[in-house]
């Protein structure tokens, strides 16, 4: 994929590979959300313009939010519940998904993105679509959103992303899960469209490789950014919303961020900076013991059992 050329001034933390995946995730989503722009044009659908709310500001073109997906807009993270689709599907084997219950028991466990974690899902992750067609994990990816998803969507902000929409403003999710699963999640909510880590593909087939990084971290603020310039966006004037400490140098960017359900990092930066919060978990506790009941079939638990057991042999 090309490099794009309007991208505006960066950080010196961000990598070239980085900016190389903020660049792919900007053009990724802009073009997903121009494809839905013309398909609702064709079909003459449309809503009738909601109420004007308060808050955020209405009609202002040049504002837009930012969101998280991972416990930020839905609980546990996306790529795991899409490998559990997979393998229901038979994507690959009983082992793998012991490492995929794993990491997830890990994510709810610590409630913070960790780096290594998170890359070995991604590997995985790339290593099982590899050789197969884009439009195949399309299509399976709407069922496992049903499947696993839907019912995990936070329903305070999903509040909060409509207020934005209601607002006029367009609003993005930003994330390090694949983009189609983003943008199907996004599609779903009624979203603009999705900020997503980009898999290389070849006349539609997977090629097991990512243009450039996993967006996350500096590679998410890269793609803000990216995506604001070709928008003609005020950052000043947006809105960004997370839960990861991960995810500073994206909230810093905009005139408006948000803690939604922080780690503990974030929290302390977030009051530390006047930054708003919000949080919708009942409570830390009550998450830590729900994880056998949260993995959903007996065969993601019996092998977040075994994970954990064999992670315990191991100390």
């Amino acid at each position: 994929m090309a490099a794009l050329g309007w991208l505006t001034p960066r950080r010196r933390s961000a990598t070239a590979r980085s900016v190389l995946a903020g660049e792919a995730a900007a053009e990724a989503a802009r073009k997903t959300s121009a494809a839905d722009d013309d398909a609702a044009l064709l079909t003459g659908t449309s809503e009738e313009a909601p109420e004007e709310p308060v808050f955020p500001v209405a009609g202002d073109v040049r504002a837009a939010a930012f969101f998280d997906l991972d416990n930020t807009v839905m609980q546990g993270a996306a790529i795991f519940h899409f490998g559990r689709g997979l393998y229901k599907r038979k994507f690959f084997e009983r082992r793998e998904l012991t490492r995929f219950a794993w990491q997830q028991a890990w994510f709810r466990l610590a409630g913070v993105e960790d780096p290594e974690h998170m890359q070995d899902a991604r590997d995985s992750a790339l290593s099982i679509v590899k050789g197969h067609r884009v439009s195949e994990l399309m299509s399976i990816g709407e069922e496992i959103y049903d499947e696993y998803m839907a019912d995990r969507i936070w329903p305070g902000t999903r509040a909060l992303a409509q207020a934005h929409l209601d607002a006029g403003q367009k609003v993005w999710l930003v994330t390090a899960a694949p983009v189609e699963t983003a943008t199907i999640i996004a599609r779903r909510l009624g979203l603009t469209g999705a900020l997503g880590t980009v898999a290389e593909s070849v006349d539609g087939v997977y090629t097991g490789r990512l243009v450039g990084e996993p967006l996350h971290g500096p590679a998410k603020a890269e793609a803000v950014r990216a995506l604001a310039a070709a928008e003609d966006l005020d950052l000043d004037r947006c809105a960004a919303y997370s839960d990861s400490h991960n995810d500073i140098p994206m909230l810093s960017l905009v005139g408006h961020p948000y803690a939604i359900n922080p780690d503990t990092k974030l929290r302390k930066h977030a009051r530390a900076h006047d930054w708003r919060l919000r949080d919708y978990r009942t409570g830390r506790k009550a998450a830590k013991v729900g994880i056998p009941a949260a993995a959903g079939v007996g065969a993601l638990a019996g092998g977040t059992a075994a994970a954990l057991a064999l992670h315990r042999r191991r100390r």
